[in-house]
């Protein structure tokens, strides 16, 4: 029974785009449930299309190529669900290597909890950080969760998951594409799952590794990063127009950055690698007073796009 398919958004990163997919074809024990393989290229140009057609000489099922050619990564997740008929939905980042079990595992996890949406663990790589940073940004990338499979209270986010699309993602475009540039796609979509009852798992074996680029890699794009997940838990609560939510979180954003900050300062003035964690720290509670969209920073879409023209 071919019902899963799995959506591979990519701008412009061929080598890693090349890397995610061949980890998919190296999947164990899913031979008879993948559909598909979608590639959404997000370049303007199409510049992932010959290497799509390449790797289909290579892959177990067939491979769909869409072009998304307006850059954001809402519009290219939206473009990759109207490519596929599949009831269940993975989607795997072009950044992102799979473990051979990955899928078997998800898949598992889905049928053993009955979540809408699971989620996997990831181990960040940060090849070329400063020596004082790679310990920081391979947590800062990576992700953990419970040591056992199961059930969750909190969503992660897309990046290594697998979707019910008939409960977790409704209608033809989920994603909203106001969060193109900024991210957070998946914020507002698992929140109007939780509202609607739905349910979030954790599937402890479904493993990938996730390759920092070298621009992102540094100490200042990770805090940028930083701060909007922080504004994440705010701007949830303004979309629903829980003032007293806003309220709440603005409080615990401010009493986390002054606590953090003066942390932070502390161990700079010693020199510790750890002050990293607590800039981290301090600009997520930054992010969550300044949660409004004209301080949200701009990682995806147009901005990624002008900053590989300019490479």
């Amino acid at each position: 029974m071919a019902d899963v398919a799995i959506i591979v958004p990519t701008l412009r990163r061929p080598e890693s785009l090349e890397r995610a997919m061949r980890s998919l074809f190296r999947q164990t024990g899913v031979a008879d449930r993948v559909a598909e393989i979608v590639i959404v290229d997000n370049d303007p140009q199409g510049s992932a299309a010959d290497l799509s057609d390449d790797l289909r000489a290579f892959s177990p099922w067939p491979i769909i190529y869409r072009h998304a050619p307006t850059p954001g990564v809402a519009t290219a997740r939206n473009a990759g669900l109207s490519a596929t008929a599949a009831t269940l939905i993975a989607f795997l980042d072009d950044d992102e290597a799979a473990s051979p079990g990955w899928l078997a595992a998800l898949l598992k996890a889905q049928e053993d909890t009955g979540a809408d949406a699971v989620f996997g663990p990831i181990t960040g790589r940060a090849p070329g950080a400063e020596p004082w940073l790679e310990s920081y940004l391979e947590r800062f990338f990576g992700r953990d969760g419970p040591e056992r499979t199961g059930l969750i209270a909190e969503p992660y986010g897309c990046g290594n998951s697998l979707m019910l699309r008939s409960t977790a993602l409704p209608g033809h475009a989920p994603f909203n594409v106001a969060a193109d540039q900024a991210g957070g796609e998946d914020d507002a979509l698992f929140a109007a799952l939780a509202a609607r009852g739905g349910r979030f798992g954790w599937a402890a074996d479904a493993r990938v590794e996730e390759f920092a680029p070298a621009h992102r890699a540094t100490l200042k794009y990770a805090l940028a990063r930083a701060f909007a997940y922080g504004q994440g838990p705010s701007q949830t609560a303004a979309a629903a127009r829980n003032w007293p939510g806003v309220a709440r979180w603005m409080l615990i954003g401010a009493a986390q950055t002054v606590v953090w900050g003066v942390a932070a300062a502390a161990l700079t003035v010693m020199v510790r690698p750890g002050r990293a964690e607590m800039y981290d720290r301090a600009a997520r509670g930054l992010g969550k007073v300044f949660w409004t969209r004209g301080f949200e920073p701009h990682f995806y879409g147009a901005r990624e796009l002008a900053r590989l023209d300019a490479a």
